[in-house]
């Protein structure tokens, strides 16, 4: 894994140039992380950054690309911390929430850029595969200081991996029970002795998957295809260039089956059809011996055909970054100042007066102090300019303190989010029931952490406390349009009161022999107040306790087996006629690979419980919702015990 690691630092922020702070470089044992980390704006080695950022390396994607390779939702979702909720149940879409935070304050990025939209919709979770990915950064709570308004639950920032001296690739095929499958290949290479280049391609299928037979379709269909090359170049000078396109097409299908109807005796489809293209490039270029030039840019462009029953809802997303900075660094003092442009669009050709341009110059700041070998600090500042919402400034404050094989961080960052009509619901079933939008406010939150964390040879082990409150969350509330007593409409307006969130983190690993055991524990306290109630309730779909255990054993070259096993505890709900609290429940997963050469053969059995919604509760409303969303929310599995199968081929120059 050294070898990989150290390939992976060369488009970040500033060159690997600080052998004065590399003292601190050599870790213990199983414990090494000597990853420079791109989400902090100076690339600090991991185990350096005041910033807390968590890693997911190699080997974990590789383990979870058997799994789940059509996309990272998997990947992502057994971190500590981190839940992946469902957000359409027709179509299958989620999102990433951060310690309870909603999934629409995460920004994600993919090698620092936002090739999937400073606001992107959830379906694209689930079209991005890991095939390609070198590691995964995260941080957690407000990053408004780093990356603007998209940030203000925090950030994922999927890290690329970079071609070495020669010829390299891998193929995978995988299978599923529940008739799925999936197909990427990976390539990489050196171009000459300045270029290298890479080129991640894939094709997946899953065929609609009624459960339960009651006619509505519970795993979503789609056909989809992606491909990505990327472009890697190395000057005499110690400038680099990193540049990619993307594409990507998919159908995706919901609703009710052919020929059959929902309890209102009509047939109801639900499908979206995605088409995307991006660009992004980060350049870097030493200036002086201690100073570094920093140029992004990236471009989205994504077109959706959604089908609401009979209701075609046509629309484009538009996303443009531009940006540059100046770092410098000295014995004690890290530093980077920089400009910033971002733009949102987003044209509907059905509804049109939800059309919006957002528009954000801004200006940013990071200064990181030595303090001495035990202690330091870092404070980030952001100063945006929002076409809608106005000045926003957005500060945060880490501390480091490591006193041995221990480590101490405390944070404190304020953010913000700029509201739009795609709060889940919308996304889920459409603009047609939401009244034009009227004098909403940003969202702002302030965030705070302490870590405490202890690192061995064989013992990794972390507690973190947590806390957020924000103000103006954007809600639907249901009114009827007609004065007839129905409520078949819905506003979007800013809560009077504000949510608070309170929680701790545990995370423990232990290293034996070929053996690694974690175990995590996440526990929530959320509290929040809606337009139409008199108390404070938990917020939805925010389970209070949840808990993982994973065991893997792993010889390299030879293969891997692994048991996992994750308790989710019960959760509040809303608009949930059947329940207000949902099941405690259990998943648990074993898989296993063998390798003979350059092939690997997998195999994953998911959900050996079956586990399945649809057991306990129908998933369909027995009247359409306001909104005009045909089902109730997913606060558990919704597909059962699934298996999947493989083969995956590597090669090399050789």
């Amino acid at each position: 894994m050294a070898d990989e690691k150290d390939k992976n630092v060369q488009h970040s922020d500033k060159a690997e140039h600080k052998d004065e702070h590399d003292h601190h470089d050599e870790e213990h044992g199983h414990g090494a992380e000597r990853i420079l980390v791109q989400a902090t704006r100076l690339g600090r080695i991991v185990n350096d950054a005041p910033i807390r950022v968590e890693l997911i390396n190699r080997e974990e994607i590789q383990e979870k690309a058997v799994m789940r390779p059509g996309n990272i939702s998997m990947l992502v979702a057994e971190t500590g911390g981190v839940r992946v909720q469902t957000t359409s149940p027709a179509l299958g879409s989620a999102n990433i929430r951060l310690q309870g935070l909603y999934g629409r304050y995460t920004q994600l990025l993919s090698d620092g850029l936002p090739l999937y939209g400073s606001q992107a919709p959830s379906i694209g979770l689930l079209q991005i595969p890991p095939t390609d990915l070198a590691h995964v950064e995260i941080i957690k709570g407000s990053a408004s200081s780093l990356y603007g308004g998209a940030a203000l639950g925090g950030v994922i920032n999927l890290i690329s991996r970079q071609p070495g001296d020669q010829l390299e690739g891998e193929a995978l095929l995988n299978l599923t029970s529940r008739d799925g499958q999936d197909f990427t290949t990976y390539i990489a290479a050196p171009l000459d002795d300045r270029f290298s280049g890479s080129i991640t391609a894939g094709a997946h299928h899953q065929s609609e998957q009624d459960f339960d037979n009651d006619g509505w379709i519970d795993m979503a269909g789609y056909e989809r295809l992606t491909a990505r090359p990327r472009l890697f170049f190395n000057g005499e000078n110690g400038e680099t260039l990193y540049a990619t396109v993307g594409v990507m097409s998919e159908q995706r299908t919901g609703g009710t089956r052919s020929a059959l109807t929902l309890p209102s005796g009509a047939p109801f489809a639900q499908n979206q059809d995605t088409q995307r293209v991006d660009a992004g490039l980060v350049f870097n270029r030493p200036v002086k011996d201690t100073l570094n030039l920093n140029v992004r840019a990236s471009a989205m462009v994504q077109d959706h055909d959604h089908l609401f029953g009979t209701l075609e809802e046509n629309d484009t997303h538009e996303s443009y970054l531009l940006e540059s900075s100046i770092a410098g660094y000295s014995q004690q003092t890290d530093w980077v100042v920089g400009l910033a442009f971002q733009s949102d669009t987003y044209d509907s050709d059905t509804f049109p007066a939800f059309n919006y341009q957002y528009d954000v110059p801004g200006i940013f700041s990071q200064v990181d102090y030595t303090i001495n070998d035990t202690l330091l600090t870092s404070v980030s500042a952001r100063l945006d300019d929002h076409s809608e919402y106005g000045t926003q400034f957005n500060p945060r404050v880490s501390l480091l303190y490591r006193p041995g094989e221990w480590t101490v961080r405390g944070s404190y960052g304020r953010g913000y989010f700029a509201s739009s009509p795609f709060v889940e619901e919308i996304e889920e079933a459409g603009l047609s029931r939401l009244a034009p939008l009227q004098n909403l406010q940003e969202e702002r939150a302030q965030t705070a952490s302490i870590d405490i964390g202890y690192s061995s040879d064989s013992i990794q082990t972390s507690l973190t406390l947590f806390g957020s409150n924000v103000d103006g969350v954007t809600e639907l509330t249901p009114f009827s349009s007609l004065n007839n007593g129905v409520l078949d409409r819905v506003r979007l307006v800013n809560a009077l009161e504000e949510t608070r969130i309170r929680g701790s983190e545990l995370l423990m690993r232990y290293y034996w022999n070929d053996f690694k055991f974690t175990g995590s524990y996440l526990y929530i306290d959320s509290s929040q107040q809606s337009v139409n109630d008199i108390v404070r309730s938990e917020i939805a779909l925010t389970p209070r306790h949840s808990a993982g255990f994973v065991a893997m054993w792993e010889q390299h070259g030879n293969g891997r087996v692994g048991f996992e096993a994750y308790y989710t505890g019960t959760q509040q709900l809303e608009n949930n006629p059947y329940r207000d609290r949902s099941d405690a429940y259990w998943h648990l997963g074993l898989m296993a690979e063998i390798t003979l050469g350059k092939i690997s053969y997998f195999i994953n059995f998911e959900n050996l419980l079956d586990i399945r919604q649809t057991k306990e509760d129908s998933l369909l409303l027995p009247a359409r919702g306001p909104s005009g969303r045909w089902t109730t929310d997913i606060w558990s599995r919704n597909d059962g015990f699934i298996v999947n199968a493989g083969i995956r081929v590597q090669f090399d120059g050789h």
